[in-house]
């Protein structure tokens, strides 16, 4: 094996499957990198822990990839990806030469122990293609829904990402049983009346969909019936992983609701008040926000040792309410709202609140009803966060 290669197409190609690469291996072969260059002028780069898959690939016209022999060879992942990082911005020639991989960069050269390659085990395959969604559509909704999966392994279905499809409709949802994160989004199915139903771990999706790169059409490969794995490739990128069990919450249906109180408020001056406000509280400590006609009181107290308080404008349709949340629950609610005006929806201070993104057609129609706004499956207004308040004494 040899090969010539642009030192950043590799260092992202790298980085790419060093996501997989297991902290704590089961067996030793499983810190390994697997490098096989073809003679068709391919270099793939993979990594396998036997839950999650990652693979890379560079070509010569994306790459500057010259393949002087084919080959393969199985190199200590983390320590390549430290060594291609840290590289100086000159080509990379990587060659088998006896008993070691040599990694040369201008006058820089690493010679790696190489694994034994037939101890790898096989790659799994991906099932079927399900179809195509935008790779920024995709990566944005998954930043969304995320931040409210459960951290509890003790609870796997918690831990992921609930994907239904269904016609030309994703939806996405997470939760940790105190929120729920849920968008729609547009995607196009590879064969009509095609129907899924699964659940992904959040933090493998998340990883994956962060690193997708910009402009690639992302691809999603799944049969429909059965499934085990899950594939996602774009951008000359791929991976496959491990399916949770399939149970999940009526979510959709705790999305809908007849509210007392509708307010709207600027997203970002909210943002920033509820992080002003939320540096006097320590742990378990709630912020308070108190609508009444024409503003937003935010409010927090530490004991007798520090207090905060803010006001913004804001619109209010429905009774006044004065309800508490924990902070970063509300800041990771409001993170995923991209338009300027917010919406937040509730029945009373001890029931569920729902925060959604005001479309920016509406937000200087005071006089249009809420009912009446238009949902937007497609853009920000696809997003739905529900969270539980906290209870409060007084």
């Amino acid at each position: 094996m040899e090969f010539r290669v642009d030192r950043q197409a590799l260092a992202d190609a790298v980085a790419w499957a060093a996501r997989t690469l297991p902290s704590r291996p089961a067996l030793p072969v499983l810190a390994g990198m697997l490098v096989e260059a073809t003679g068709d002028g391919r270099l793939t780069l993979a990594a396998f822990d036997y839950e999650v898959s990652a693979q890379s690939r560079i070509t010569a016209a994306e790459g500057g990839l010259a393949v002087s022999e084919p080959g393969r060879a199985l190199v200590p992942g983390r320590l390549l990806a430290e060594i291609v990082r840290n590289l100086p911005p000159h080509p990379v020639d990587v060659a088998l030469k006896g008993a070691e991989v040599v990694v040369s960069c201008g006058s820089a050269e690493f010679g790696l122990l190489p694994l034994p390659v037939e101890d790898y085990p096989t790659l799994p395959e991906p099932p079927a293609r399900a179809g195509t969604v935008p790779g920024e559509a995709f990566a944005a909704a998954v930043a969304q829904v995320t931040p409210a999966a459960g951290r509890d392994d003790t609870l796997p279905m918690l831990t992921g990402v609930r994907i239904d499809l269904e016609g030309g409709t994703m939806r996405l949802a997470c939760t940790d049983r105190y929120r729920i994160a849920a968008r729609e989004l547009s995607w196009t199915p590879s064969r009509e009346g095609f129907t899924a139903g699964v659940v992904v771990p959040a933090r493998t999706l998340a990883d994956t969909a962060k690193a997708i790169r910009p402009g690639a059409e992302v691809a999603l490969d799944l049969t429909g019936t059965g499934d085990v794995l899950i594939g996602v490739s774009g951008g000359g990128r791929s991976m496959t992983t491990r399916l949770l069990d399939d149970q999940f919450i009526d979510y959709r249906s705790r999305l809908t609701g007849d509210w007392a109180s509708t307010a709207r408020v600027r997203t970002g001056p909210f943002v920033e008040a509820i992080k002003r406000v939320a540096l006097v509280t320590e742990r378990n400590t709630p912020v308070r926000l108190a609508f009444t006609r024409g503003e937003v009181r935010v409010r927090a107290a530490s004991g007798d040792s520090a207090r905060a308080n803010e006001s913004l404008p804001a619109l209010l349709d429905g009774d006044e309410v004065d309800i508490a949340f924990s902070p970063q629950y509300l800041l990771d609610g409001l993170s995923g709202i991209h338009t300027e005006y917010a919406r937040l929806q509730c029945t009373g201070p001890t029931k569920a609140a729902l925060l959604t993104a005001v479309p920016d057609k509406e937000k200087d129609a005071k006089e249009e009803s809420e009912e009446e706004a238009p949902a937007d499956p497609g853009g920000d207004t696809g997003f739905r966060y529900l969270a539980m308040p906290v209870r409060l004494s007084t």
